[in-house]
């Protein structure tokens, strides 16, 4: 295959149906589960297309998430130096230690218990749109302020400052942004979450980023690692979750027999119902990005040492041997399987925490606003084609 021939990735998303991978990317899926791709760099990493090859490889020890290695397919430039890269780009033992450290919050447990506050919430955000002009835009209204309030309090974040940092982070994950204007944006988050971090340590309180900086107290932190960490849940806390809640709206609205069974509100349906979207929409559009150790064989094909790795789980979440029927949206499906948060040492940390807040919050919408309805063509509607996160600028809706 000539450079010329590789395709370019990421792929346009052209599909006649917004919630489906591109057009080429389900090609490749039906032809072979790996693939030499092009960067914006000029670089042919591999992507992994399919189901089995991509679980194998996110368990593989022999694989690196570690940004700073030669080969890795980073989706822009990447910061001089590699300063402020976050856990989620490290190996372990270090990615291991620092995860250690803000793992206690996101257990199970701890997510269970915050479930009346996340209700709360939900329902207050309901009652204002409610009571206000219509239509409205469900993102503004809803869909953003649900994770941010969320994401703000479990940290000690003001949600005063939400503007600010939801700006940042918008640029922070827009394919088109400039390197500088990214890298200004970091900057500007990590110099901010640094001031809450001497705060808190003058003056802690309940909150992740107290016990953050009683680690720093304890020497087992440099106060910067800290700040970017929080910078890393702050970013994450918010923007992905705010994207599915109005992306899965925006899918329900568009399948009324879908919507009518999870406005029934029968949980076990809700539960399904959030699993079969994370599946149908995956909106990471960048793949995990990752870079050989060693030479691995796979699907036919010789990985060597430093060649890099993409793996699509947009496309893996439509392998037709694991999903049959895929492109279709099913929320009686047992979705479970999806990679959508990922797999292996390097799975979602949050992922029981955005579980619930997809919950409550598609639970409580449909129930509450049952005649809910786009108040536009979706034609219309803006997508963020541009960024590395999917989703919509906006949606405006009616009841």
């Amino acid at each position: 295959m000539t450079t010329a021939e590789v395709p370019a990735f990421p792929m346009e998303r052209v599909a006649k149906c917004p919630f489906d991978p591109p057009p080429e990317g389900m090609a490749l899926l039906r032809e072979t589960p790996i693939t030499r791709v092009r960067l914006w760099d000029g670089s042919t990493p591999w992507l992994v297309t399919r189901f089995a090859e991509q679980r194998a490889l996110l368990a593989d020890p022999r694989v690196s998430a570690d940004v700073r290695r030669p080969g890795y397919p980073s989706p822009a430039p990447v910061r001089p130096g590699g300063s402020g890269i976050g856990f989620i780009l490290m190996d372990d033992p270090e990615h291991a230690r620092l995860r250690r450290m803000v793992t206690a919050p996101f257990s199970v447990k701890r997510v269970r218990a915050m479930a009346p506050a996340v209700q709360n919430i939900v329902d207050d955000l309901i009652d204002e749109m409610l009571a206000g002009p219509k239509p409205v835009d469900l993102v503004e209204a809803f869909a953003l302020p649900v994770p941010s309030l969320v994401i703000c309090e479990l940290l000690g974040v003001p949600y005063a400052d939400h503007a600010f940092f939801q700006d940042n982070s918008k640029t922070i994950v827009r394919r088109d942004a400039a390197p500088e204007d990214r890298f200004a944006a970091s900057a500007e988050l990590t110099k901010y979450l640094d001031g809450l971090m001497e705060q808190k340590l003058a003056n802690p309180a309940d909150d992740l980023l107290s016990a953050l900086a009683e680690r720093v107290r304890a020497g087992e932190l440099t106060r910067m690692d800290a700040a970017q960490i929080g910078v890393l849940l702050l970013i994450a806390g918010h923007e992905t979750t705010a994207n599915m809640i109005a992306l899965g709206t925006l899918a329900l609205l568009e399948h009324p027999g879908q919507l009518a069974l999870v406005r029934d509100g029968d949980p076990a349906v809700v539960d399904s119902a959030v699993e079969e979207l994370l599946r149908y929409l995956n909106i990471t559009h960048n793949g995990r990005r990752r870079v050989a150790l060693e030479d691995i064989e796979i699907a036919g094909e010789v990985i060597r040492a430093g060649e890099g790795i993409i793996l699509a789980n947009d496309l893996a979440n439509r392998d037709p041997d694991v999903f049959p029927d895929g492109d279709r949206l099913d929320v009686t499906r047992n979705a479970r399987r999806h990679v959508a948060f990922g797999f292996g040492v390097h799975q979602c940390l949050g992922q029981q925490l955005a579980r619930l807040e997809l919950r409550i919050a598609y639970g409580t919408l449909y129930r509450r606003v049952p005649t809910l309805a786009l108040a536009t063509e979706i034609e219309r509607v803006p997508f963020k084609h541009d960024g590395s996160v999917y989703g919509v600028y906006e949606l405006p809706v009616t009841w």
